[in-house]
Parts: C-alpha cells; structure tokens; sequence
C-alpha cells in the first residue's frame, strides 16, 4: 500500500477501531492536545503532531505485550508515512521500543506521555478535578512524592526534558496549557469553567 499523510479522522478511527476503553482514549486525546500546544509553540506542523500523539498507543489495549511493535505493524499496513511510524515507535525507546527519538517531535512525544499521566493523577485530586486551575508548583509538589502517581516514571519525563533541552517546568506548563485545551475531551474541566 502508497504511503499517504493521515488525516486526523484517520487516526481517529484507528484508534476507537483499537482502544474500546474511555482511559486510553482520554489519554490519546490529552497527548494530542500537549503536541498540538507544542507545535504550535514551536511553529511545527501542528497537525501531524496532533496525529502522532493520538495514535501513540494505538496497539496498547489490545497488544500490551508487543506495544509499539504491533503499531509498526498496523500503520504500515495502512499505508501511514515512515516518518510517522518511527516517531511514535520511538516514543517507547528503552521501554518496549529500541527506536530511539531522533527530532524535536520524537523527543516531545517521549517526555509528555509520561507527564500528561502525572498532570491527570494531580488534577483528579485537586477540589476542582480541573486542569483550567492547575499551576506548575502543584505538578512540581506532586513530583517529589514518589508515592503519588507511583506508575509515572519521572526518570524517563527528566530524560525527554534534558534531550529537549528544556527545564522540566517549563515541559509541565506546556503539558498542562495543552490539556487545558482538551479538557472538555478528557474529563477535566472540573468545576473551574
């Protein structure tokens, strides 16, 4: 099958194809969100970004085991660009991928997805259940509580950070301003809006 670039209802529809449950849906579309923020930060193409960060754990619902390995596998028999293909691959490097990011959309997609995880676990025990209220202080309070949000692995959110070249605040501003953009999809915009 000819490659050809994804449209957003593309992904869309593999991943609800994909992933029957609301929590990885949410979770693709807050990724969405940071990536689209970010890109759009960045002055990148803030579509294929957007994609790339929906379809991101395309295979993980129904293939944990072979996670990024089956996604290879399922894009490129959709015919999906390999440049698409390697960035969300190597979003798992040194977990389940050995693909490791090689651009700013790569490494961007590697140290958010962790994070929007962090962000979510804060905002479901903030008053609010809300991101429109959250501020970095309130992430970074949280990050050093290795109790809180144990399954988030900060080391891997540090190393995305440090290949970016960026201050983790200033990744978890971004995460959160991306979010506050998709809030309604994702279940919080609590009771702040």
């Amino acid at each position: 099958m000819p490659e050809k670039i994804p449209t957003r209802e593309d992904a869309l529809n593999l991943l609800h194809e994909y992933n029957k449950s609301d929590s990885l849906r949410k979770h693709a579309y807050a990724v969405e969100g940071v990536m689209r923020y970010i890109a759009r930060k960045k002055g990148e193409d803030e579509e294929k970004w957007g994609i790339i960060g929906l379809i991101h754990d395309l295979d993980y619902e129904r293939f944990p085991d072979q996670h990024c390995a089956k996604t290879r596998e399922i894009l490129e028999g959709h015919g999906w660009p390999a440049e698409y293909i390697r960035a969300v691959v190597s979003y798992g490097w040194g977990i389940c991928s050995d693909v490791e990011p090689e651009n700013t959309l790569g490494k961007t997609l590697y140290a958010i997805d962790e994070l929007t995880g962090l962000v979510v676990a804060n905002a479901l025990v903030r008053p609010s259940r809300s991101v429109m209220d959250m501020t970095v202080k309130s992430v970074k309070k949280k990050w050093k509580s290795p109790a809180f949000a144990a399954g988030v692995d900060r080391s891997i959110i540090q190393k995305g950070a440090e290949m970016l070249g960026v201050e983790h605040g200033e990744l978890i501003e971004d995460t959160i301003m991306g979010m506050r953009e998709v809030a309604d999809e994702i279940g919080l915009r609590g009771e702040t809006a």
